[in-house]
C-alpha cells in the first residue's frame, strides 16, 4: 500500500466510523398494542400512550407522554389527588385533538362520541421513526348520525431537539355539509404535568414573545411552549401548528397548565369576527400539528426556534 492511500484511509476511516456510530445509536421506535390502546415506546423508554377506548373519555387521546430521559412532562391520567391539580380529570388527558362544535355537536365535554372505527395502517415502527394511521367516526350527540370521517397518521421521531409526534388528520364526509364552529374549546389541546404549570413555577412561551396566560391567550403565533423545571431538568412540551394549514392558530392558554392550538375560535378568543369553517360534502378539510416532548438542562435549555425549523423541513411537512 503506498504511502498516499494509507493517509487516505486514515482520513475516511473516522468519518465511516461516526456515521456508523451515529445509525447505531439512532433510538427506533416500537409499539406495544393492548386492547383499546397503543403504548408508543423509543428506545427502550416509553413516549407516550394511544387510548382508541375509553370509560370515561369519549374521544381517542394520547396519555403519560414523556420527554427524552423518560420523564412525564403531561398531568397524571386520571389526575392523582394531593399530588395533581384534579380540575378537567375526564377533559384533559394529556393530548388530544377535540371540538366543542361540530355541526353543533361537543366531543371536547365527551357530549359526542369520536368512534375509533379502524386501523388504517397498523402501528410499524423503525430506527428514528414509526407511524401508524386511523380512521375515526364522528357523532351528533344523539350518538347516530355520522357528522365526517377523519383519517388520522401519527408518526413518531427522535429529532435533534427532543421526542417528534407528527400529527396529521383529513376530514371529509359524502353524506353533507359539517361545520367548524367558534369556540375557544377547540383544537389540539396539551394539560402538562402539574409541577410545570405556571402557578407552580413554569412558563408559555410563545414565537412572537409573549409569556404566560394574560399575554398569550387570543394570540397567534408559529408556535408555543410550555416549559418548566423538574429534578434540576429543563422540561416541556411545545405545539407547533404546520405553517401549511387554513389559517394560523390561536392559543387558548392557562397557568393552571393547559393550552390549546385553536385556529377555529377567532370571535371566541379574540373577540374578532365568527370564524366558522364550512367543509362541503365529498371536500376534504386537512389540519396538521408537530408537538415536541423535550428535555434540556435548566441552565441550558432547548432553542424552541430551533427545534421549530426543524419540525418545518422535514419533508412531509412542508
Amino acid at each position: 500500500m503506498t504511502f498516499y492511500k494509507t493517509i487516505a484511509l486514515l482520513l475516511i476511516a473516522p468519518c465511516v466510523t461516526a456515521s456508523m456510530t451515529s445509525q447505531a445509536v439512532e433510538p427506533s421506535v416500537s409499539f406495544l398494542e393492548k386492547p383499546g390502546q397503543v403504548e408508543i415506546v423509543i428506545g427502550d423508554q416509553p413516549l407516550a400512550t394511544y387510548f382508541y377506548e375509553d370509560e370515561n373519555i369519549t374521544r381517542p387521546h394520547f396519555a403519560h407522554l414523556r420527554a427524552p430521559g423518560g420523564v412525564q412532562v403531561t398531568r397524571n391520567h386520571p389526575p392523582i389527588e394531593g399530588k395533581d391539580e384534579t380540575d378537567h380529570a375526564t377533559l384533559h388527558p394529556g393530548l388530544w385533538l377535540a371540538f366543542g362544535d361540530l355541526s353543533k355537536a361537543d366531543c371536547w365535554r365527551n357530549k359526542a362520541r369520536v368512534r375509533h372505527s379502524s386501523f388504517i395502517d397498523k402501528p410499524t415502527g423503525g430506527a428514528g421513526s414509526g407511524s401508524f394511521s386511523v380512521r375515526n367516526q364522528y357523532l351528533a350527540n344523539d350518538g347516530r348520525q355520522i357528522i365526517c370521517q377523519e383519517t388520522c397518521r401519527y408518526t413518531f421521531m427522535s429529532r435533534p431537539a427532543g421526542h417528534l409526534i407528527v400529527w396529521d388528520s383529513e376530514f371529509k364526509s359524502a353524506d353533507g355539509d359539517f361545520v367548524f364552529g367558534d369556540q375557544e374549546e377547540m383544537g389540539l389541546g396539551i394539560r402538562v404535568a402539574t409541577p410545570l404549570g405556571v402557578k407552580k413555577g413554569g412558563q408559555i412561551t410563545i414565537s412572537s414573545g409573549e409569556k404566560n396566560e394574560k399575554q398569550v391567550r387570543g394570540k397567534s403565533a408559529a408556535w408555543c411552549d410550555y416549559s418548566g423545571t423538574i429534578d434540576g431538568r429543563h422540561l416541556g412540551i411545545t405545539l407547533m401548528p404546520n405553517a401549511g394549514n387554513f389559517r394560523p392558530c390561536w392559543y387558548h392558554a392557562r397557568d393552571y397548565g393547559f393550552v390549546a392550538a385553536n385556529p377555529f375560535g377567532r370571535k371566541a378568543l379574540t373577540k374578532g369576527e365568527s370564524s366558522e369553517v364550512v367543509v362541503k360534502k365529498g371536500e376534504s378539510f386537512r389540519i396538521r400539528f408537530g408537538v415536541l416532548l423535550h428535555a434540556s438542562s435548566s441552565d441550558n435549555p432547548i432553542n424552541i426556534a430551533e427545534a421549530y425549523n426543524d419540525y418545518c423541513n422535514i419533508p412531509a411537512n412542508r
